[in-house]
């Protein structure tokens, strides 16, 4: 996605849904999110090839993720962010709750939203 005129901003955005429509886990989700392969593009390729992108001065990647007991919405966050800060630099987390949402299956979440740039390596 890109914002502004110019554009300003290129975004990628992802979403963490653990269960299905019929409220089955989704083995895939998981997938989505950390799986280091390009082929998956999952939310942290989408990283690394938003740092290296010149599309845009300033990048930033979203996830949207609902929320279930048996896979926590917040741990998942925490191990993309520690994944994540291995290829490129993760700005400060946002979040924006999802509350009382009317799909019968997910109910609530929250959207994620970080900054991301590429990573410096030292010299060595």
């Amino acid at each position: 996605m890109l914002i502004g005129a110019s554009p300003e901003w290129a975004l990628e955005v992802k979403m963490f849904r653990p269960n299905g429509d019929n409220g089955k886990p989704d083995d895939t989700a998981i997938k989505d999110i950390l799986s280091p392969f390009a082929s998956d593009r999952s939310a942290l390729t989408d990283c690394a090839k938003l740092a290296e992108s010149s599309i845009a001065p300033s990048h930033a990647t979203l996830i949207c993720g609902f929320d279930d007991a048996r896979r926590p919405l917040q741990a998942m966050m925490e191990a993309f962010e520690t994944l994540a800060r291995t290829r490129v630099r993760l700005g400060v987390r946002h979040e924006a709750p999802l509350r009382e949402l009317v799909h019968p299956v997910h109910r609530s979440g929250a959207v994620f939203g970080w900054e991301v740039t590429r990573r410096e390596v030292p010299n060595g």
